[in-house]
């Protein structure tokens, strides 16, 4: 069925839908705050999966996009995207060989945290006779991936210059451990001592002789704070374009633009309503739990493979099965892979609909 130009209340429950309003205006204030503050912006595309969504962020401003996985590269690489980091390092021959590829097609780049990887890089990137641009990933706090600061980073970082194949461009880093914390004093200083220590290394490896082109760091939950942090060039924020329950947690200053639309399929008593968007299309895991819009009395919100469950906090009667109801997502990171197709609408007509290519690009 061809759903262009379709009034949104034609489109089949549950579905994913955008309001490209918002999600507009939420491009521009990202794109308006990183040309003030005088910050490259490289947004995130792990939870927006759409490469035209990642064009339109281009067209306003942003130098390129990240992902996080390879495929994800891929696949805004063949959809015109030029510049692209990877966020995560790639390991293993197989995939080693896709990277030397795809670097012969785009402007990529990648992270790295081992010895053994960088040597794996560069011996196929000169067999390949290409050449693979490079990040140093700092662990500066996250604990997650990452070498430490300091001078294991600088040595790592002449390794990499010192190896065929590849090409040095600087460093990478997350505050994502600053991300939850709901005290705003502390948060500040939480990200001003990450950001501190990924300086202070940047300022290292220069003063060692190491062309540092690029400090990439940041995040949607972070970029307030980070983007007026001395020695950062890019921030990677992304999820800030759709926002939704947890984004809004976190500081973000831009609206929630994404949603699912559910059916109501069931009222077994006046306190409880069943909707038809379970956890396969709508899942309520991580801090924050989806969230109907325009519902009085809403408590809660859990889901079965199936069936979505609205808690009330006292009884209701009015809602009907055959209702529908937009949810705000908990987090969008964990919903957009989901589903096969977003919905661009606009004053509820259905303008676009796009293909989420980027979903089950897990390799």
């Amino acid at each position: 069925m061809n759903t262009i130009g379709r009034q949104i209340h034609e489109l089949d429950t549950p579905f994913l839908w955008v309001d490209l309003e918002i999600m507009e205006r939420n491009i521009q204030l990202l794109a308006d705050f990183f040309s003030f503050v005088g910050v490259d912006w490289r947004p995130h595309t792990k939870g927006i999966k759409v490469p035209a969504i990642a064009h339109k962020a281009i067209e306003a401003g942003a130098i390129g996009v990240t992902c996080a996985k390879l495929s994800e590269a891929e696949v805004m690489a063949y959809a015109g995207i030029k510049d692209i980091l990877i966020a995560n390092q790639i390991v293993g021959s197989q995939k080693i060989q896709r990277l030397a590829n795809l670097c012969r097609q785009v402007d990529v780049k990648i992270a790295v945290d081992n010895e053994l990887n960088i040597a794996e890089l560069g011996k196929i990137a000169t067999q390949f006779n290409t050449e693979i641009n490079v990040l140093v990933e700092v662990n500066t706090g996250m604990d997650r991936a990452g070498v430490p600061p300091g001078t294991e980073t600088v040595r790592m970082s002449q390794l990499i210059m010192e190896t065929a194949g590849l090409c040095y461009k600087g460093l990478m880093a997350w505050e994502g451990h600053a991300v939850g914390i709901e005290d705003p004093q502390l948060k500040k200083r939480t990200v001003e001592t990450a950001v501190s220590i990924l300086e202070e290394t940047t300022v290292m490896c220069r003063d060692g002789g190491l062309p540092v082109e690029i400090v990439s760091g940041g995040g949607s939950g972070t970029y307030k704070i980070t983007s007026h942090l001395s020695g950062i060039t890019e921030i990677q924020a992304g999820g800030a374009l759709f926002c939704d329950m947890s984004y809004q947690k976190w500081g973000v200053d831009t609206q929630p633009s994404i949603f699912v639309r559910s059916l109501v399929t069931s009222r077994p008593n006046p306190k409880r309503i069943i909707f038809d968007a379970g956890f396969k299309a709508l899942p309520a895991w991580g801090e924050r739990m989806p969230t109907p819009i325009g519902m009085p009395g809403f408590e809660s919100f859990k889901a079965s493979a199936e069936h979505g469950v609205v808690t009330l906090s006292s009884p209701e009667n009015k809602i009907q099965i055959g209702e529908t109801f937009d949810f705000m997502l908990g987090y969008g990171d964990s919903t957009v892979f989901l589903h096969d197709i977003l919905y661009g609408v606009r004053q509820n007509v259905v303008e676009v609909s796009w293909l989420i290519h980027g979903r089950g690009k897990t390799h």
